[in-house]
């Protein structure tokens, strides 16, 4: 019998590939999840998802092929909890993007930052995906070097594109 894939177009959101992420690092239940992904934690000054919204990208994960339920246990003081696993079709897709740089500047501040975290989460080498990123954005990033006019959103995007460089640099000292 063969196992076909999961449709390969299925969009994932930045908050579905943090819970996804999360789940990458070892079968949980939904609110072990939602706490990794809370305020002040490491991956929630990244991105913050509240509990309805973790078990909302579970649900798209499910149906999506890229989790599954392995188990059920007793809650503490509550209901049972269904505790899920990633998929090897979730993997795939996890570290497919955990491997792509983001398209634009803008997208550093979530998912590239995201990207990163997971990465050193789980114990791998984010310097192929930080060379990655230079290189991807490195017209862009020469182009907002210096603002051709005084418009406030050309000098914001050069000011960003400051900032993405520092920072760029500076991770590729610390990586490599």
């Amino acid at each position: 019998m063969t196992i076909s894939s999961p449709a390969s177009d299925h969009t994932l959101s930045s908050t579905e590939h943090a819970v996804l992420g999360v789940l990458a690092e070892g079968p949980a239940h939904g609110f072990a999840v939602a706490r990794e992904l809370a305020p002040g934690t490491d991956l929630g000054r990244i991105l913050t998802v509240r509990r309805p919204l973790v078990y909302r990208a579970l649900d798209r994960l499910i149906e999506a092929g890229f989790a599954e339920a392995v188990t059920i246990e007793p809650g503490d003081a509550g209901p049972r909890r269904t505790v899920l696993q990633v998929t090897r079709w979730g993997r795939r897709r996890l570290d497919g993007w955990l491997a792509q740089p983001v398209e634009h500047v803008r997208d550093i501040r979530i998912d590239f930052l995201l990207k990163i975290s997971l990465i050193v989460r789980s114990g791998g080498d984010p310097g192929p995906l930080t060379r990655a990123q230079r290189s991807t954005l490195q017209a862009t990033l020469q182009a907002l070097e210096e603002p051709t006019s005084g418009d406030h959103v050309e000098l914001w995007r050069h000011h960003n594109a400051l900032a993405a460089t520092g920072y760029l640099d500076d991770l590729e000292r610390r990586f490599d």
